[in-house]
């Protein structure tokens, strides 16, 4: 399964998924610094990504995701 890792969560968190299991990518692998909330989730779609993980409170309610 593929996820992205949010900036705001250290690159380091990655290794804490099975690589086997997860393909994690990080912000920082991506090229997506400073990406805001609507624009990082219609990458993510582009990009096949199944989930995000992240401690941003407002990034669901700040989006109607489908």
């Amino acid at each position: 399964m593929k996820l992205y890792l949010d900036e705001n969560l250290s690159p380091r968190f990655r290794h804490c998924f099975d690589s086997h299991l997860f393909q994690v990518y990080t912000y920082q692998f991506m090229g997506w610094q400073g990406k805001k909330n609507g624009e990082l989730l219609s990458l993510l779609t582009q990009n096949s990504f199944r989930g995000i993980i992240t401690s941003d409170k407002l990034m669901y309610s700040d989006k109607q995701l489908q």
